[in-house]
């Protein structure tokens, strides 16, 4: 059994892009209701997040990304940043305490408080690249939680798996030249952002540390599992990653609004067995999952449950 912390704060709630768009603090409410009902909550460390500091976030994106956001932040209303994100008064402080959320999350699994995290968050991540949002996303926390691994607690081979329906742009190009960092993706293809192809495998001495796994839209359980044993797997048991860090969007699922894929909560739940497993071979069991996509709130909030009940289990 592994013991299992949970990183939430209402003010996630507080960032607010507009009435019908997807990525709404609703998410989160459906996550955390869902938590409550079924008993889940209860086996659960809570873990207070704090707001990101600058030197951490900056190490991911450009200051002048960061000094533009500070500007750009509204005291009433709207702002948008690109056609799909745009803040709120309460956005950046949810953005800064999302990152913020990663970390303390790393805190607790380096002090061995818990074994591992799951960050219910809100903005997501993985999309915003070092010197712009994109795709509902500001700070991109696993990226900035990666590097926070290696910098301050000194581990060398941090493992990313993202397993959101849409490609991790911004974190790819973060670690494409980073032999330290193994980026794993799996993504309907085409789809949103277009990038993601099988080519592309990272540059210089990064080449080879970048796997990317395009799905074709209908694919669901049998299909994901497959492509994790036969290409995950291999390459992690080779890489032998110290930490572990997931991309949870639970937007494959086959009730999903923005995709259209066909994962259920079940093939969410065997996923997570697969990566906790090489967490547990060669990082000690060290694993932080950090919410990403997932629209439809039943199937988003169902997906978390066995997710987190998955990690619960040992695995």
């Amino acid at each position: 059994m592994g013991k299992t912390g949970l990183v939430y704060d209402p003010r996630y709630l507080d960032h607010d892009m507009g009435a019908g768009h997807p990525e709404s603090s609703h998410r989160l409410r459906a996550i955390m209701q869902q938590l409550g009902q079924s008993g889940t909550a209860t086996r659960l460390t809570q873990i207070q997040p704090r707001e990101a500091e600058d030197e951490w976030i900056t190490q991911i994106h450009t200051a002048s990304y960061l000094a533009m956001l500070k500007s750009h932040a509204p005291t009433n209303g709207r702002v948008s940043l690109d056609p799909d994100t745009s803040m709120s008064p309460g956005s950046l402080t949810a953005a800064y305490l999302a990152a913020g959320g990663a970390l303390a999350a790393v805190d607790a699994i380096m002090s061995r408080q818990v074994d591992h995290v799951f960050c219910a968050v809100r903005p997501p991540g993985h999309h915003a690249e070092a010197g712009r949002s994109m795709g509902f996303c500001l700070f991109n926390n696993v990226a900035i939680a990666a590097r926070y691994v290696q910098k301050k607690y000194g581990l060398t081979r941090v493992l990313i798996v993202d397993w959101d329906v849409h490609h991790g742009n911004g974190t790819q190009h973060s670690f494409e030249t980073d032999p330290s960092v193994l980026f794993f993706s799996t993504h309907q293809y085409p789809h949103y952002p277009g990038t993601g192809g099988a080519t592309e495998r990272g540059k210089g001495a990064g080449e080879g540390f970048t796997i990317n796994v395009p799905m074709e839209a209908g694919e669901g359980d049998e299909e994901y599992r497959a492509v994790f044993l036969k290409s995950l797997v291999p390459a992690a048991d080779a890489f032998k990653p110290e930490f572990v860090i997931v991309s949870a969007g639970f937007d494959a699922h086959k009730d999903d609004p923005l995709a259209s894929m066909g994962l259920t909560e079940e093939g969410y739940a065997d996923l997570t067995g697969i990566v906790a497993g090489i967490a547990k071979r060669h990082a000690g069991g060290r694993m932080l999952s950090s919410l990403e996509g997932g629209y439809h709130l039943p199937a988003l909030a169902a997906s978390v449950d066995r997710h987190i009940q998955a990690l619960l289990a040992g695995c």
